[in-house]
């Protein structure tokens, strides 16, 4: 039985899972972006939201504790400089992962996973949808009626038929 037993070993050991963890961390931080199976994209979600919530904080302490996790002084500098402002506003979900398909070899499931500031394509999307994009009707049959009930619509149908009888 597995109860309370929440973590994804990966099949791995110990050592070997947290410095794939954290060399995974640090390629999401340097790139913005990673691509790699969705057990592996899970755990390094729960792995890397709370050092990004922790780098909010520009402290000695915190970069001290990032780094410890990280070992990487690159990662460290870009994380606590350009990411840090960027989430600043953000209350959590500072990553996305968006599936992919399944790998060909194995048949593993696939997915990117990105850190949701970053995405320009997604972020112009929402801002034009959210600017002046008319939203879409789920149920188009109540305005269908409504328009030709309506004493507007029936006159202009016989004006038009009106002018056909007058041009024969």
């Amino acid at each position: 039985m597995r109860h309370g037993k929440k973590i994804n070993h990966l099949g791995r050991t110990a050592s070997h899972r947290k410095a794939m963890l954290s060399n995974m961390a640090s390629s999401l931080i340097l790139h913005k972006r990673l691509s790699t199976t969705v057990a592996k994209a899970k755990a390094l979600r729960k792995y890397v939201e709370p050092l990004l919530t922790k780098s909010k904080n520009d402290t000695t302490h915190s970069r001290r504790t990032v780094f410890a996790y990280l070992q990487n002084k690159e990662s460290i500098k870009e994380l606590f400089d350009e990411v840090a402002a960027k989430i600043a506003g953000r209350p959590g979900g500072y990553t996305r992962i968006l599936k992919t398909g399944y790998r060909l070899g194995d048949n593993a499931e696939m997915c990117v996973i990105e850190l949701v500031d970053y995405n320009e394509d997604m972020l112009s999307a929402s801002a034009s949808a959210s600017t002046g994009a008319k939203k879409t009707r789920r149920r188009s049959s109540g305005k269908k009626k409504d328009e030709a009930s309506s004493p507007e619509t029936k006159a202009a149908a016989t004006d038009a038929n009106d002018e056909a009888k007058d041009a024969e």
